[in-house]
């Protein structure tokens, strides 16, 4: 697991509701139900949040997305690790939106950093639209009254994207990469699982395949979190030692 100690809790429970786009409110009624860690609190006696809070407010509104009730919601995350930081939290989001069908809905710029959780700027949104993100729609206009197609299930990835300090090449070069690795992977396991269900009903191949999704979405996602960790320690090492 992965520690991040690059920023503190620092947002207040109102800049924290903001960036996740809900209210206060429901900010601390979840928790009192247990769904958010409590706040660090610091002078004064105000509570301050960090990354893991707005991570877990993510995570609790794609289980809704997903038709789960609260208390669903309260029993998955009772099985999490409690430990677990902003990136962990972000790596089972993705694991949570891949069980449904792409969502690409039309909304307003407004609309679209609301669900963001952040503002954006005119820059922002054509890098987002770069990464193929969303892009202008037919009857676009400007400011809060643009329309664009957004695919949601990308978009929170791509709003992390923003802050990363990779030029867009590289952002698009690593993208490009991921696709056609990606597609090579599951092209092989259609294959393999094929070859496993050729006799079997047309309806048990689908019931087979609506279980199987999640479980081999994590599992690749798992497998490649390992495996990138694994070439970041060597990068890092080869960097110590050309640094000594």
């Amino acid at each position: 697991m992965t520690t991040d100690t690059t920023e503190g809790p620092t947002l207040t429970i109102d800049e924290l509701a903001a960036r996740a786009g809900v209210t206060v409110r429901t900010v601390r009624f979840y928790g009192t139900k247990g769904l958010l860690p409590p706040p660090v609190i610091g002078p004064r006696r105000v509570g301050h949040y960090g990354r893991e809070h707005l991570a877990r407010l993510a995570l609790i509104e794609e289980l809704q997305q997903q038709g789960m009730t609260l208390a669903a919601i309260e029993r998955y995350l009772q099985q999490l690790p409690p430990d677990l930081d902003a990136h962990d939290l972000a790596i089972h989001r993705a694991v949570v939106a891949s069980w449904s069908p792409e969502a690409v809905e039309t909304v307003t710029r407004a609309e679209l950093e609301r669900r963001a959780g952040r503002a954006l700027g005119d820059d922002d949104v054509e890098r987002l639209a770069a990464m193929g993100v969303v892009e202008a729609g037919d009857a676009a206009g400007s400011g809060d009254d643009a329309d664009y197609r957004a695919d949601l299930g990308l978009l929170r990835l791509g709003v992390g994207l923003l802050d990363v300090p990779l030029s867009q090449e590289a952002i698009l070069a690593a993208r490009k990469v991921l696709i056609e690795h990606s597609r090579a992977a599951a092209h092989e396991l259609s294959q393999l699982f094929r070859g496993e269900v050729s006799e079997r009903a047309a309806q048990d191949v689908k019931s087979l395949s609506a279980h199987m999704q999640p479980l081999v979405v994590q599992a690749l996602l798992t497998t490649f979190q390992r495996s990138l960790r694994e070439e970041l320690r060597e990068w890092l090492g080869d960097v110590d030692d050309a640094g000594t």
